[in-house]
């Protein structure tokens, strides 16, 4: 080999070098990118239909959540995103929950519906409709107070309030 072509090797192999390290930090980037990505996935912002209160109260017409379906909300106060979701079981009452439990709260994944039941998204447990609001603790949706007047469920802005543990920072 010539020492021209000895001089070429030696600088392309520099410069394959000096790559590697540009390449380890733009990997460790893209990680660091990603993982903040999924800590803050399951952040309440723009998750639900946002919610306000007037007068104190967070009101939705019952003709809009009175089908056995789960409707998910979002309420904000302050810095404070808290879900809920509400839902006719099959028993005909109107149930509320905060979308989250006193044992899988902080993996903010809360719950999904599947027939008659919700299901913690998070362990998998499974709680019939009729049990929301009448069974609390332990992976059982959370209960939020609600009552029905002139075509309305409604829920206070204080009982909401209370949930806020369930969805801060930590």
């Amino acid at each position: 080999m010539s020492d021209r072509e000895q001089k070429r090797a030696q600088f392309e192999a520099e410069k394959k070098k000096s790559v590697a390290p540009l390449l380890v930090i733009a990997v460790l980037l893209i990680v660091g990118i990603a993982m903040v990505g999924w800590k803050f996935a399951g952040t309440t912002d723009g998750k639900y239909p946002l919610v306000k209160a007037v007068s104190g109260q967070v009101s939705i017409p019952v003709g809009q959540i009175d089908d056995g379906n789960a409707h998910f909300f979002s309420y904000q106060q302050g810095e404070a995103g808290i879900d809920f979701f509400v839902l006719k079981s099959h028993d005909g009452v109107l149930r509320a929950a905060f979308d989250a439990c006193d044992v899988c709260y902080r993996e903010k994944k809360g719950y999904r519906q599947e027939g008659d039941e919700m299901i913690c998204v998070n362990c998998g447990q499974r709680f019939s409709s009729d049990r929301i609001n009448e069974v609390k603790g332990g992976c059982n949706p959370a209960p939020l107070a609600r009552k029905v007047a002139n075509g309305n469920l409604l829920i206070s802005e204080q009982d909401l309030m209370l949930g806020a543990r369930y969805f801060e920072g930590f």
